[in-house]
């Protein structure tokens, strides 16, 4: 079996490559010929994932899956939510977008938070939604260097550490896009 992953992120391509099993193959947007930016101008999460996964089945004829992720913080009403990538700016500079956050919450004491991924799958002639959540808080400053986006500066519940501190196996394990692609994979092992 083989789908094409639609995303021009390098970092989500590694962390669901760790993740799929070897009878999937796995494709990228550069292995089937796309070198456009994917649309993704929906005002939700989940119209974002539906949109690029439809876009690459149309225009390329593959099955696909896209997702789409968003940092979704109590005290900022849900923001930066859908605009998770470009909270601080066009430029989507995930430094500009931490400092954002951190300045809004700056004396915040309610710091809770959650990461949330929806991956949309075009398999078969037929689409399927799977969403993933991460509930956690914000830090007050950002430690750790690995992972990327928010993870600096986002504990998961349970956890002392940030996503940054933590393994990419750990965070598989507990975090948003991880429960997320799990769902995918029982579905496409109880549908292959």
């Amino acid at each position: 079996m083989q789908l094409v992953f639609a995303t021009n992120n390098i970092n989500k391509l590694r962390e669901v490559q760790s993740l799929i099993p070897n009878h999937i193959k796995l494709l990228s947007l550069e292995e089937v010929g796309c070198y456009e930016d994917v649309p993704e101008t929906q005002e939700t999460i989940e119209g974002n994932a539906i949109q690029k996964a439809t876009y690459i089945k149309e225009k390329y004829g593959y099955d696909c899956f896209a997702d789409d992720t968003g940092l979704e913080v109590d005290i900022l009403d849900g923001a930066p939510g859908v605009y998770s990538a470009r909270y601080a700016g066009e430029q989507r500079s995930s430094e500009d977008n931490i400092q954002k956050i951190l300045k809004n919450m700056d004396n915040a004491t309610n710091r809770k938070a959650q990461f949330k991924t929806v991956i949309a799958l075009e398999f078969k002639g037929n689409q399927h939604l799977f969403t993933g959540i991460c509930k956690g808080e914000i830090t007050h400053q950002k430690i750790g260097d690995h992972g990327f986006g928010y993870d600096p500066i986002f504990k998961a519940e349970g956890y002392d550490q940030t996503f940054a501190e933590i393994s990419l196996e750990e965070k598989n394990k507990i975090g948003h896009r991880g429960k997320a692609v799990q769902l995918l994979i029982n579905f496409l092992n109880s549908n292959a």
